[in-house]
């Protein structure tokens, strides 16, 4: 019997290792995560932020443990989650995140595994563990002689619920691993805290645990006989979690010199590799961005820039290793950038082709910069709560989780950076109107390049809003009286009753389940809430009473500007938008709604002022 190994953390304290679990921190795969740095280059901002993957993960794993405990899931089920904690970021790429966006940018090298494509860096912790280390002898040997099971077998679980796959037996297990409140949010938000000395939204770990209970297979917040302040410690406990999230994103990986390190990580990355394509050509390139995800750490990809990059690249990499990083001449963000254009950013963000050629298009005209648009990802949508003794969403019960929600959601970054020797004073004004003007001519013409190439599915229920506004909006002796959605669950059934029709399903192509009773998507959620957080759809919170309980509920209309967006989109989809519409004139009645009437001119105040910026 192997004497049991300690390791002393900084977050949590002492933590014991198992057996098995000594051996799996032995392997090649996971010694590995000793040199990724957790976040990234962040150190040269926060100069303590120098935690790697290995401290996470085993963070992770010690946090997965104490959910499992608490909750009395039994040995077998605490096991399987240590060990899924352990192994959640075995996948991860050098660096992380900003060389993961390199498949996403460029889909010729993209690495292929046994024939299939890999494109996140779950998909290679799901490939590792299920694959490669149950083949190690002494864990084989291992998992077969004490657990007696096949170690394919068990370690292909081990995958599913390191990376979140619900497709399981158990499948809370999956949610406790990556759900809205999990053992690897929970971590990474104590770990980076302490690391960056960045204490916003500090969060509780006891009481979050404490708020948690297993009901029907799913984790849901809350105790059903915790009263009403037991509901109240709940949502307080909870809501930590999003603040610390929102925070996390603002104070740490939107921070101007984190942004502008990352970009500069990535452009002498991007110039490498283009290089090598001339002499190695496609396919060799993408093996070995494999290796990013499976052998490199940082270390090994800077000496491959160092060895392999142009002028340009090694440059960018001098400058990182001297401190001379880049500075920003032209900053926008969600508060100076029109609903629009930001509409526009943001479905441009989410497609990692057209997001280069925005970046490569401003460098070209702005010239001697490096672009950068960076947007928050991972918005919560699926929590559950207990609250007046029945399950609920989570978002249904706090404002203030809705309003954080749409706070997470509206964070956006489009920013130039130049050399930190350049004299940008007096050009800074000009630089930034110049970059407006260019955004504005850009956006579009990727929107239709990108459309070109698949349908957009957040489109679709921009235009399902837009044919509800043309069926009721009445224009009337200077007042406009325009429909307001009142039961989100309708919006839900209806996408997915278009997601059957063949002729619709690509334009809505999103996934449902109806686990909490009626169709529903978290695709479909997250859209939502980003139409909202853009300024598209404009959502009203309404409280009504039922079985003696005030509830709250949230209501949608189309905002001004959201209608300006539809009508420029609407031609690219007319067969679609003419099957929305007719279907929902034959069932007009049906449609849940209340009617506002409001002034016109005040509908739309700001439109005369987003003309005249978009003319300028």
């Amino acid at each position: 019997m192997t004497k049991p190994r300690v390791v002393h953390d900084p977050v949590h304290g002492t933590i014991i290792l198992s057996e098995l679990e000594q051996l799996l921190i032995d392997t090649p795969q996971f010694q590995r995560l000793r040199g990724i740095q957790q976040l990234g280059l962040a150190d040269v901002v926060f100069p303590g932020a120098n935690h790697t993957r290995f401290e996470h993960s085993v963070g992770t794993m010690h946090t997965a443990s104490l959910l499992g405990n608490y909750l009395e899931l039994g040995d077998e089920s605490v096991l399987k989650l240590r060990l899924a904690g352990l192994l959640h970021d075995v996948g991860h790429s050098a660096f992380s995140h900003a060389v993961e966006s390199v498949l996403k940018r460029d889909p010729e090298i993209r690495p292929k595994v046994n024939g299939k494509g890999f494109l996140t860096h779950e998909a290679f912790t799901k490939h590792i563990v299920s694959e490669v280390l149950p083949g190690i002898s002494v864990i084989s040997r291992w998992v077969n002689d004490e657990l007696g099971q096949d170690p394919y077998e068990f370690f292909s679980e081990i995958s599913k619920i390191a990376t979140g796959d619900v497709s399981i037996e158990k499948p809370y297990l999956s949610q406790l691993m990556s759900g809205d409140i999990d053992a690897d949010r929970i971590d990474f938000l104590l770990r980076d805290s302490y690391h960056t000395g960045v204490s916003l939204g500090l969060i509780d770990l006891d009481q979050i645990i404490q708020c948690l209970c297993i009901r029907e297979n799913n984790v849901v917040l809350g105790d059903p006989e915790a009263g009403s302040f037991g509901e109240e410690m709940t949502l307080a406990a909870a809501e930590s979690m999003l603040i610390a999230r929102s925070h996390h994103y603002t104070a740490i990986i939107h921070h101007p010199r984190t942004q502008s390190v990352r970009v500069m990580l990535l452009n002498a990355l991007e110039s490498t590799l283009s290089k090598l394509r001339g002499q190695m050509g496609d396919e060799a390139v993408a093996e070995m961005v494999a290796e990013f995800f499976t052998s490199y750490n940082d270390a090994d990809l800077l000496d491959l820039i160092s060895r392999n990059g142009d002028e340009a690249a090694r440059n960018l990499l001098r400058d990182i290793r001297d401190g001379r990083i880049y500075t920003p001449v032209a900053r926008f963000n969600q508060k100076t950038l029109s609903p629009g254009t930001r509409m526009a950013l943001s479905t441009i963000a989410h497609h990692g082709v057209a997001t280069k050629m925005l970046e490569r298009g401003l460098e070209k005209e702005l010239g001697d910069v490096l672009v950068d648009l960076s947007i928050a990802t991972g918005v919560p949508k699926t929590a559950m709560v207990m609250a007046g003794g029945h399950e609920n969403f989570f978002y249904d019960e706090s404002a203030l989780a809705n309003g954080l929600v749409r706070a997470i959601s509206r964070q956006m970054s489009l920013t130039a950076f130049t050399h930190p020797d350049a004299a940008i004073g007096s050009e800074l004004a000009s630089a930034h109107q110049k970059m407006r003007e260019l955004v504005d001519d850009l956006s579009p013409r990727l929107l239709n390049f990108i459309r070109g190439d698949q349908y957009l599915p957040i489109e679709g229920l921009i235009l399902l809003l837009y044919a509800i506004h043309k069926l009721f909006e009445v224009e009337k002796d200077g007042f406009i009286s325009i429909p307001r959605i009142r039961n989100i669950t309708w919006l839900y059934r209806n996408v997915a009753l278009f997601r059957e029709d063949s002729r619709l399903k690509y334009l809505f192509d999103y996934d449902f389940h109806t686990r909490y009773g009626f169709p529903y998507s978290n695709k479909v959620y997250e859209d939502i809430q980003l139409l909202v957080a853009m300024g598209i759809v404009d959502e009203d919170l309404r409280y009504f009473e039922k079985d003696g309980r005030f509830r709250q509920r949230y209501e949608y209309a189309f905002t001004d500007a959201g209608i300006q967006y539809a009508a420029s989109i609407v031609d690219s989809y007319g067969r679609e938008f003419g099957m929305i519409t007719e279907h929902l004139t034959m069932n007009k009645h049906s449609i849940p709604r209340d009617i506002v009437t409001i002034p016109l001119a005040r509908y739309q105040r700001d439109r005369k002022k987003r003309t005249s910026g978009a003319n300028r």
